[in-house]
């Protein structure tokens, strides 16, 4: 017989019914626990911290380049237009002031909606929650029913945490509107190059209609999509009684003709690149991320001392290229072999070493003229232009700090200097005859070596003013084995600001060690700075987000040289710019201000060098191909291929009334004596003598009466 159960009383049932419920209850409060655990914390709610920008800005207030894994800049509510926050809340989140931090309302629509059409059609963020998804990545970008928890979750944190203000000023700040932009401030400036404050109600809703698909709706990519989406967008603005009618219409009717295309690499990218090189090796010690903690790195550069820099190298590019290219054409044999002809067809290679195609990048370091320039301050130090290669090419090789080549008779002045700083005077004569070296070949052994000068001439005893006027090989040569030992030169080349290994051997006179342009520029401004070595520098600044300034840098200086041998060196190189191998800059390119030039080409033309400096400002600008086995061409001596640059640089420079720089001449220190003497003999003259001037450091004027004129 079987028993029958007793009925379940009323009471019971509730009873059971609420146990299960508390159950139920405490399954799911569990699981929400289980959630949160690796949720932002109240901590980091409450210190709302966004990656943000870095910018790079120049001397003269420009932004040269930012840095950052999301570009995106900080902006308060105030500073965003009304109609921005009004298209935001209208788009994305129409009850974001009533809810609280998650809307019932739209979650239930979409529920229904999804369910009937078996698929995840609707969405039911409200813009808290999207805000959490952004900051937190904990969260995830899933479309799961987990994810939405955890967006809920969090949402309601934030809610509590923060005022519906704050939300949304946070929300309009790092959100993703396309093109690396998060932010309405960086979107703002790369769509249309302005501030988020000047945007108009157009431009608000165009912004805003990005948001659902920032790649489908890119106003760049996509132009009508985008157009759609805004007067999407516009439409639900008047519809909710945000704007008016007439609003509505003019805005509707606005083109998208203003946007900015693509953008490049910045200003002075060489320059910029090498500042962020710099930075990295500083931020462990300050304690900084420079892709992360939006600072403001403030420069020494000058964008309108640059802008000429560009353009006056450019120039002298096109024109080297042209030669190398005649060169290269007439030599089928070379061409063949640089231009890999085997792979590529000539005529695909000659367009691109004409400039009509872009060349490939195999091909570049044997058949593209590169360049150097730099450009700073005598009297501090601060770089205020730079180029590392080409502009029309860049890239992450910057030669004017990373490339060491010969600098030929770039050098010399470093002999002379030692020579000067060892009590010989600038009338000092040496035989401008042949002289034997021995130097390494390639394979390291040691064989005989005849240099000559450049026009192959020589001469009688020639003054170390003729000997550095002109650029002679064999006075140089001869200072070092008669005057001054080559171990000396190297002391006097590492006292003003060489870093590169300097070879003590008798080639040392023609310049056979290699230097960066960067080295040899700070090298010559010691002179300018009447004997006192500024080390080159680039930031003057670190500001971090909140205006506090995290380091300031200074000139470093040392005084390598007294005053008398710079200004006496100083005046033996304007006999180069005024009378001698750089007199070109003077008659031929019209740049008359004191000045102080030398100029430099080594073996078979394969480097073009001119450094140069007035009081205010020194440059140095180098021409060659990046493999140093090309030669440019047949008498490309700096003269002819690098000096046309400098000079164009330097006149333009000093004709720029918005620059400032006015002729002054150099300072004489009172250890100089100027005093007339033989004008053949060098010595102190007879009443029968021609006379000349010259300058002597105070204990090396000459003593003899001359002899010959009697």
């Amino acid at each position: 017989m079987v028993k029958r159960r007793k009925p379940v009383s009323w009471p019971q049932a509730v009873w059971h019914s609420i146990l299960i419920l508390i159950l139920f209850v405490g399954i799911i409060f569990a699981y929400i626990l289980y959630l949160s655990r690796d949720l932002p914390s109240l901590d980091q709610l409450e210190n709302y911290d966004p990656d943000l920008v870095t910018r790079i800005y120049s001397a003269d207030g420009k932004v040269l380049h930012e840095l950052f894994y999301e570009r995106r800049v900080f902006v308060e509510l105030d500073e965003i237009p009304w109609h921005m926050r009004e298209a935001t809340i209208t788009s994305e989140d129409k009850r974001f002031r009533d809810h609280w931090g998650v809307s019932m309302r739209d979650f239930f629509r979409a529920v229904v909606m999804n369910t009937l059409t078996m698929r995840y059609s609707t969405g039911f963020s409200s813009i808290t929650q999207q805000l959490a998804r952004n900051l937190y990545d904990t969260i995830g970008f899933r479309k799961t029913l987990i994810r939405k928890i955890k967006e809920g979750i969090t949402a309601i944190q934030i809610e509590r945490t923060y005022t519906k203000n704050e939300i949304l000023e946070m929300y309009l700040n790092s959100v993703h509107f396309g093109h690396g932009t998060w932010g309405v401030q960086a979107a703002s400036k790369r769509y249309f190059n302005k501030n988020a404050s000047e945007l108009t109600l157009n431009e608000s809703a165009l912004l805003v209609g990005i948001l659902p698909s920032p790649g489908n709706y890119s106003p760049i990519r996509n132009p009508e999509r985008a157009r759609t989406r805004r007067n999407t967008v516009l439409w639900l603005m008047r519809d909710q009684g945000r704007i008016t009618k007439d609003q509505y219409a003019e805005a509707r009717a606005r083109s998208l003709n203003k946007l900015t295309p693509e953008q490049g690499l910045g200003i002075a990218p060489y320059f910029t690149e090498y500042v962020r090189r710099i930075l990295e090796l500083e931020d462990e010690e300050l304690n900084i991320n420079i892709y992360r903690d939006g600072l403001k790195i403030y420069t020494t550069l000058d964008t309108r001392l640059q802008s000429i820099a560009e353009e006056m190298v450019m120039r002298s590019l096109i024109a080297n290229q042209k030669v190398l290219n005649e060169r290269l054409f007439n030599d089928e044999e070379e061409f063949s072999k640089l231009a890999y002809l085997g792979i590529y067809p000539e005529d695909t290679v000659k367009l691109m070493m004409q400039g009509l195609m872009p060349m490939y990048d195999d091909l570049r370091n044997k058949l593209l003229v590169q360049c150097s320039f730099v450009a700073l301050d005598p009297k501090t130090g601060a770089i205020k232009a730079m180029l590392g290669g080409r502009p029309d090419y860049p890239d992450q090789y910057n030669r004017a700090v990373q490339a060491p080549r010969q600098p030929g008779s770039v050098f010399k002045p470093f002999i002379y200097i030692t020579a000067l700083d060892n009590g010989y005077p600038v009338t000092k004569q040496l035989l401008d005859q042949p002289v034997v070296l021995n130097v390494q070949n390639s394979d390291g052994e040691w064989v005989k070596w005849m240099p000559h000068n450049d026009d192959f001439s020589t001469g009688g005893l020639t003054t170390l003013r003729e000997g550095l006027r002109w650029s002679k090989n064999l006075i140089s040569v001869r200072m070092v084995q008669e005057l001054v030992p080559a171990v000396e030169v190297v002391r006097t080349a590492k006292r003003m600001g060489i870093t590169t290994p300097i070879r003590a051997v008798d080639a040392i006179a023609l310049g056979t060690s290699e230097v960066y342009m960067l080295d040899a520029v700070a090298a010559y401004a010691t002179l300018a700075n009447k004997g006192v070595y500024s080390k080159p520098y680039l930031i003057t600044r670190i500001v971090d987000r909140f205006g506090s300034t995290i380091k300031e840098y200074y000139p470093q200086q040392e005084e390598v040289l007294s005053a008398e041998t710079a200004y006496l060196m100083t005046n033996l190189m304007q006999s180069v710019l005024d009378r001698g191998t750089g007199g070109s800059a003077r008659w031929k390119y019209h740049f008359y201000a004191p000045a102080v030039g030398k100029t430099g080409t080594t073996q078979r033309y394969t480097d073009a060098w001119f450094v140069g400096f007035t009081p205010q400002l020194a440059a140095g600008v180098w021409f060659g191909v990046d493999d140093p086995q090309v030669s440019l061409g047949n008498e490309q001596f700096g003269n002819r291929a690098a000096l046309p640059a400098w000079a164009r640089f330097m006149r333009t420079a000093y004709d720029s009334l918005e620059i400032g720089l006015k002729p002054i001449n150099f300072e004489r220190p009172k250890g100089i004596n100027e005093i007339e003497i033989c004008s053949v003999t060098k010595d102190l003259p007879t009443k029968y003598c021609p006379l000349e001037k010259e300058l002597f450091i105070k204990g090396t004027e000459p003593t003899r009466r001359c002899r010959v004129h009697r």
